[in-house]
Parts: C-alpha cells; sequence; structure tokens
C-alpha cells in the first residue's frame, strides 16, 4: 500500500511539494493515505500530474517532457520509489489518464487505428473452471502467516529445511573457523609460525592435505623425544668442522714387557741372609732397618743390643748392588705407569658441543664406551703396577709374570668410532638446511595430528556428514514440494489459457456501455485478424456504431469507451487476482448527470464488489461526482472510527498562481455533498478578504468560474422559468445596473479569460472581486435570511462570525 506521495518536485504545477510539511489534519500531524482516497482538484490543479506518476510505477518511465523531475513514493514493506527507477517495488497497479487512453485508444487521435486487443477469462466453459478451483484449492492460500494446504506443507518444509540448513552450515562453519585459525590464524596458524613449521604461504588447501596425510596408515607420528630433537635441529647453527683427533700413545706393551722382564729377574743367593730370603716381610723390615740405622746408631733401637761390625757386614752383603738397581728399576717403571693412568684420567679427544645436536645422543654413547675401554686399559695398567709391587717387596725372589688383559682394541675402535661421528658432523653442515625443511615438516605432521586429535576432527567431519544426509533429505522433500506447487500453477495457466477469450474483452466493455449507460447503438467489436507475417490468428478491437466503424466520437462517448474499457481491462489475465492499486484520474468530463451516476455505480459494482484490489484513488473536479463517491461501501461511518481504523482518506489539490499543493479535504467538502455550498463558499471567502496573499490567491482567481456557476444554479432554482439569464440577474440585483453590469463582466472575462492574452496574464484586481462578491452575499441576505444563514451553516461559519467578518 502507498503511504504517502512524499515529494514532488519539477512536475508540472508541483514545484516542490513535500508531503510531510503540507498533509496534516488539525492536530498538526501528518496523516498516510489509506484504502480508498478520494481527491478533489479543480480543472487544471494537478490530479494528472499525480496520476503520472503513479503510472510511472505502472509502465516504469515518466514523461521525458519534464526537466529534471524529482519524485519520493513511500510503500508499506518496501523501499521507497525514486525517479531513478520506478520498477523498484513488486505492486500492480492500473491508472487511468489520458495516458491510458491514449496509449489504448489510439483511434482517438487516428481513425485508422484500432482499441488494444485485451483478454479475460472465458465464462462458457464450466468444467475447466471447476478443474482451476479444485487446483487452487489443493494448492491452497499462500498469504503470509495464513498459508493453508500445499503451501502450508511448503512452509513447514521450508522451516524444517532452514533448521537442517542452519545446523549442517553452523557445524560447518564451526569446523571450517577451527581449520582457518590453524591455518592462517594471526597467533597460533602454521603460516605465521613458518619459523617452526616452514611454508609462510600456508592455505586451508594445504593443511585439508596435510590432514589426509597424517591420517593415512602409511603416517607415523614422530615421538615426543623426536619431537625435541626436531625441535633443537631448527635453534642450530652452521658450526665449524671438528679438528681431526690428536693421536693417544698406548704404552701398554711396552709396559708389560719391561714388568714382566723385573718381576722374573732373578738375584744371585750367595752371601744372602737365609732368614730373610725366606720370609719377604721381614726382610723388607730389616732393610728399612738399615737405612735407619746406617751411619746413624750403633745400638739395634728395636732390641738395644750393638750392631756389630760382622753384622753390618752381613747385611751390606744380603742387600747388595743388584738387588737396590732392580728395586729403583721397578720403583721408576711403576711411576711411569702410573704417570700413563693420570693422563688417562683428564683425557678428552673432542667435546660434545663441538657435535650438533642431532649427534649428541650418538657421542654420548660412544664417550661411554670410550671412557669403560679407558678404565678398563687403566685396569690392566694397575695389574702390571701390583706385579711389579709384589716383586718390589720381594725383591730378592723373581716372581711369574701374568699378562693382563689387554683394552687396546677396545680403544682403538671407540676412537674409530668417534672419528667416523666426527666426520659425519662435518659433513651435517652442508645438509644443514635440508634437515631444518625436514624438520619443520616433520614438527608441522605432528601439529597437525595433535590438532585434529584435539579437536576431534573425525567425530566433527562424521557429525558433518549426518547433517548434510538430513539436509539433503529435507531440500529433496521441499524442492519435491515446489515441483507440486509448480506443477499445479502450469496446470492451472494451462487451463486458464484454454479459457483465455479476448471476445469476451470487448463483450465485457460492450456489457458495461449497455447495461450501465444504454449505449446500444456504441458497442466495442473484437474482430478476427490473420497476422500478414507468422500466420497466426489474433483480435483486434474496433469501436462500432450500429455496426459500422465509428469516427468522429464526442468527447463524452470517448470518456464513457474510455472507463467502460478500462473497468473490464481490470479483469484481463494480467491483473484479475493480484489485488492492483488502482488510480482514477477524473473519469467525468462532458458527462451529463446520469453518466456521471453510472460512472459512479461502475467503480461501486465492479471493484468493491469483490473487494480484489490492494488500494483505490479517485480523484475529480466534479461535485456531483464527489457527492456519489462518498456513498462507496463503509464510507457513510468511516469518520467514527479511529485513525489507525479509517478506510478512506479524503484530499484537496490546491493551485495558489502556477503551484499546487496537496492538503485534507476542508470539513465542509467532505461533509456537505453538494457543489452549490462549495461555490457559495468560495464566493464568501472572496467577500471577506481585502488582500491578496498566497494561502487564499485561488479565492481570487477562480472568483469567475465560480460566480457564474452559482449564480446559474442559484438563480435557476429562485426563477424557474423561461426567462433569460440577463432578465434574472437584473431581477436578482434589481434595478442597480452597474452590480449587474459588474458582475457579468467579471464573470465573462475572469471566467473564460475571453479578449486579449494580457487579460489572462493580468494580476486581478481585487477591489473589484471583492465588491462583485459582497453584492451577491448581500442580496442573497437580504432577499431570503433564512436560505442565507443556513448556507453559512453548511460551510462552518456561524452568525457571530459572519457578524463580525461583515462589521470589520
Amino acid at each position: 500500500m502507498i503511504n504517502k506521495i512524499k515529494r514532488l518536485k519539477n512536475l508540472a504545477v508541483f514545484k516542490d511539494f513535500n508531503w510531510d510539511a503540507e498533509v496534516k489534519n488539525e492536530s498538526d500531524e501528518v496523516i498516510e493515505l489509506k484504502k480508498t482516497n478520494i481527491i478533489y482538484g479543480r480543472n487544471y490543479s494537478g490530479k494528472t500530474t499525480l496520476s503520472r506518476v503513479l503510472r510511472a510505477m505502472e509502465t516504469g518511465e515518466i514523461s521525458d517532457k519534464y526537466e529534471n523531475p524529482e519524485c519520493c513514493i513511500c510503500i508499506a514493506e518496501n523501499d521507497d520509489v525514486l525517479e531513478t527507477d520506478f520498477t523498484s517495488h513488486e505492486k500492480v497497479i492500473r491508472v487511468f489518464n489520458d495516458d491510458f487512453i491514449k496509449h489504448n485508444l489510439k483511434f482517438i487521435n487516428n481513425s485508422n487505428e484500432d482499441v488494444q486487443p485485451f483478454a479475460i477469462l472465458g465464462e462458457d466453459n464450466n468444467v475447466i473452471e471447476e478443474e482451476i478451483r479444485v487446483l487452487k484449492e489443493k494448492l491452497g492460500n499462500d498469504e503470509e502467516e495464513h498459508e493453508t494446504a500445499l503451501y502450508k506443507d511448503l512452509k513447514t518444509l521450508e522451516t524444517i529445511y532452514n533448521t537442517a540448513n542452519q545446523s549442517h552450515s553452523r557445524a560447518e562453519s564451526t569446523l571450517a573457523g577451527q581449520l582457518n585459525d590453524k591455518a592462517i590464524g594471526n597467533t597460533n596458524g602454521i603460516k605465521y609460525n613458518s619459523e617452526k613449521f616452514g611454508d609462510i604461504n600456508y592455505t586451508n588447501a594445504k593443511l585439508i592435505r596435510e590432514i589426509n596425510i597424517v591420517k593415512s596408515e602409511s603416517y607415523t607420528s614422530i615421538s615426543d623425544e623426536e619431537k625435541t630433537l626436531n625441535e633443537k635441529i631448527l635453534l642450530e647453527q652452521s658450526k665449524d668442522d671438528i679438528p681431526e683427533l690428536e693421536e693417544i700413545k698406548l704404552s701398554f706393551e711396552e709396559f708389560a714387557n719391561r714388568v714382566k722382564e723385573l718381576v722374573t729377574k732373578p738375584i744371585a743367593q750367595s752371601n744372602k741372609i737365609e732368614d730373610l730370603v725366606k720370609d719377604a716381610i721381614l726382610n723388607k723390615w730389616v732393610k728399612e732397618g738399615r737405612e735407619l740405622h746406617k751411619n746413624k746408631l750403633d745400638i739395634c733401637a728395636f732390641c738395644n743390643s750393638e750392631i756389630t761390625e760382622t753384622r753390618w757386614e752381613e747385611l751390606e752383603k744380603h742387600f747388595d748392588e743388584e738387588s737396590d738397581k732392580l728395586e729403583k728399576e721397578i720403583i721408576n717403571l711403576i711411576t711411569n705407569i702410573k704417570n700413563e693412568i693420570e693422563i688417562f684420567n683428564s683425557i678428552e679427544l673432542i667435546k660434545k658441543e663441538d657435535f650438533y645436536t642431532k649427534y649428541n645422543d650418538e657421542f654420548d654413547a660412544l664417550k661411554v664406551t670410550f671412557d669403560n675401554s679407558i678404565a678398563e686399559y687403566q685396569d690392566s695398567l694397575g695389574s702390571l703396577i701390583s706385579q711389579l709391587e709384589k716383586r718390589k717387596n720381594d725383591i730378592i725372589n723373581t716372581k711369574s709374570f701374568e699378562l693382563p688383559t689387554s683394552a687396546i682394541s677396545k680403544i682403538e675402535k671407540a676412537i674409530e668410532n668417534i672419528e667416523e661421528l666426527r666426520l659425519k658432523s662435518n659433513k651435517y653442515t652442508d645438509k644443514l638446511s635440508k634437515e631444518k625443511n625436514e624438520a619443520k615438516e616433520k614438527l608441522r605432521l605432528r601439529e597437525i595430528y595433535d590438532f585434529i586429535d584435539t579437536i576431534n576432527y573425525d567425530e566433527q567431519k562424521t557429525n558433518i556428514a549426518t547433517l548434510k544426509t538430513a539436509l539433503t533429505n529435507e531440500k529433496k522433500k521441499r524442492d519435491d514440494k515446489v515441483e507440486e506447487i509448480k506443477e499445479i500453477l502450469e496446470a492451472i495457466a494451462t487451463k486458464q489459457r484454454e479459457l483465455k477469450d479476448e471476445s469476451k474483452g470487448a463483450d465485457k466493455v460492450n456489457e458495461f456501455l449497455n447495461s450501465h449507460f444504454g449505449h446500444k447503438y456504441l458497442t466495442l467489436k473484437a474482430i478476427e485478424v490473420e497476422d500478414s507475417e507468422t500466420g497466426v490468428k489474433q483480435y483486434k478491437f474496433e469501436v462500432h456504431r450500429e455496426n459500422t466503424k465509428a469516427h468522429h466520437l464526442s468527447e463524452g462517448e470517448i470518456s464513457l469507451i474510455a472507463f467502460c474499457y478500462f473497468i473490464a481491462k481490470l479483469q484481463d489475465i494480467d491483473t484479475k487476482g493480484k489485488k492492483p492499486i488502482i488510480w482514477i484520474d477524473d473519469p467525468i468530463s462532458s458527462l451529463d448527470s446520469n453518466h456521471i451516476f453510472f460512472i459512479y455505480t461502475l467503480i461501486n459494482t465492479q471493484i468493491y464488489k469483490d473487494d480484489d484490489f490492494e488500494q483505490l484513488f479517485i480523484s475529480t473536479h466534479n461535485l456531483n461526482f464527489l457527492k456519489y463517491l462518498k456513498r462507496l461501501p463503509k464510507a457513510n461511518y468511516d469518520d467514527r472510527n479511529p485513525e489507525t481504523r479509517k478506510l478512506y482518506r479524503y484530499l484537496i489539490i490546491e493551485r495558489n498562481d502556477k503551484e499546487s499543493t496537496i492538503k485534507m479535504m476542508p470539513k465542509f467538502l467532505k461533509d456537505y455533498v453538494s457543489e452549490f455550498n462549495y461555490l457559495f463558499n468560495q464566493i464568501y471567502k472572496c467577500s471577506t478578504l481585502e488582500n491578496v496573499n498566497d494561502e487564499n490567491y485561488t479565492a481570487y482567481y477562480n472568483f469567475g468560474n465560480n460566480a457564474r456557476k452559482f449564480l446559474e444554479l442559484f438563480l435557476y432554482y429562485k426563477y424557474p422559468d423561461n426567462t433569460k439569464h440577463i432578465e434574472k440577474m437584473k431581477k436578482f440585483f434589481g434595478d442597480e445596473a452597474i452590480p449587474t453590469v459588474l458582475t457579468d463582466r467579471i464573470n465573462n472575462e475572469y471566467s473564460h479569460l475571453s479578449g486579449t492574452f494580457e487579460r489572462g496574464e493580468a494580476v486581478v484586481e481585487v477591489p473589484e472581486m471583492n465588491t462583485a462578491a459582497k453584492l451577491i452575499i448581500e442580496r442573497i441576505k437580504a432577499q431570503d435570511n433564512e436560505q442565507y444563514e443556513a448556507l453559512l451553516s453548511s460551510i462552518g461559519v456561524s452568525l457571530p462570525e459572519e457578524t463580525e467578518a461583515s462589521t470589520t
């Protein structure tokens, strides 16, 4: 429904009209249009211009004769329609105005042209109509919130489908969001952690591919230890080559041979003290005592006995030079062996830090093996020392030599393995970049492996698949229902085409002409012709008078045919049942009073009968027709309804000089249905005003027409005989010639603008109009005061107000 004609600019007499500023009620509140809108306006006030704006919404274009036109039409539940796109709405609009007549009834301007044909539904095939009714009943009503039958089923299925779609979309969106965050999220995304995961150009698609990789049976995730190792690899920096290992000198074989030699070397037995030879401990004790007493004491410090020269000689022979030499050799050898043991206590072939992190564990294992072999080697040396100590403590007696197990081969093997690792580490420098890339890939796949486990990826995918299946099923149900409805609609359209009959369009027009207007001699005929190019049979409409194509139709005949054609066309296949917005622009022109009534009857019975319209606009300049319009259904008690429940809106178009505006219809014009009352109001208003301004200019401008019409009506009923109008004027004004002549001149000159063009353009002389209006009012008051008071009452003027106005 159209709520407001919000703005009109540069559209003929509507220079800059603003609805919200002009169309207000007594409380200064902006009002809106209703279901039925009755608009009154004098000729040339702008009624047809309004209808052209609505017709532009029907045809999609407006006359290019308007310069820079602007308009804004407010439609409920629709964006405002602007001059830039008159088709930006979904309303069905049908407008009756001069443009409609010229477009559809071309014979008016060219007698060789015809009337545009149209088709309505045929009326004879009751079987097909019943079939259509059954199909429509099966189809049901598609009005929102009131759906029935198949449309109700479709709405239910649509709701179920939307719910399934939302569930599926929500599940997909949740997973997609998680995948997106992991792939390209700004904080934890793989793309923005390329120093750890590589691939600064990582994408969602790559994540999906690698999810499939980690889910494959061939993939095995790296362990936590491997993860740590790979993380360390990423921290590696290129290292210098590890230098060659220093050569280790192992003297075991040399020591062993020397030990064997010393521990088995015999000492001569002559001149030896037998007891000491037999007892090594005693021998050692005596030797130490000899060292303590020699050249120091002559008395034994142990037994306090004298040590004789003979005893000293025996001791010297026992502890001879050969024994001392052997002992010294043994001591020296022990020292050398111990030195070698000490060297191996602090030996460090190579530092762990010299290796890349990835080789640390391997180096640690080799280091343990090396250290164990060194310890074993030191134990072997210790065994040699033990054998030397035994001989040293029993220097006189030879000992058997026992060769310890040699650890030299183990040491050499350990050193060989470490050397291989050194070479491997040195070569690794060239492969570090590749190793880092491989480490990043392993870490990335491990990250993805952990990620899909954390978000329950498989469960989500299973749920999405389940929801997708449900969505597909619900979509099929909905689509099947849509297809079923479509098939029924196509079946209805097919059957309606079977009923389509263009000849019925002409018959309907004739029905209106004959039944409502009694024009039995004027008819519209549907003539079947064959297209010269395609051979297809089609219809054209012609206006006939007594079975002959009519020419030179009168203005009244044209108006009648045009309006009947329009009303019949509301039942064509493009309009009927689509609740159009209808605009009827001034259907009364040169029609007599009977025809005016029949026009009203046609509107009442054909438009209001089935209430098959969304909104109706009727404009008129004819007060008698306006009187009938106030009898339309429910119009007589519409004033008692609150504003929100009113069905009717009464408006007036007022023109001041070259500019028009729309306002609420004055109460007297809306409530009093006679043109006579309206004309009296205009004359009375002119009689009480002294200065012309923008608000009252129209009262002076239209005074000639208003006075002529009023006097014709008033004098006809006052003097209902065959007296000439000038004589009736003299009777009315008495013998005063000046008022009569003055009134007659104003009527003729200002009513018809007779005379020169300059007379029409000249500024109205206010005193002349005001004087004539006062003379008319005074004569009515003087001749019939009771009628005068009734007329005042009809236009809403009380006697105290009138007295005050006349005094002023």
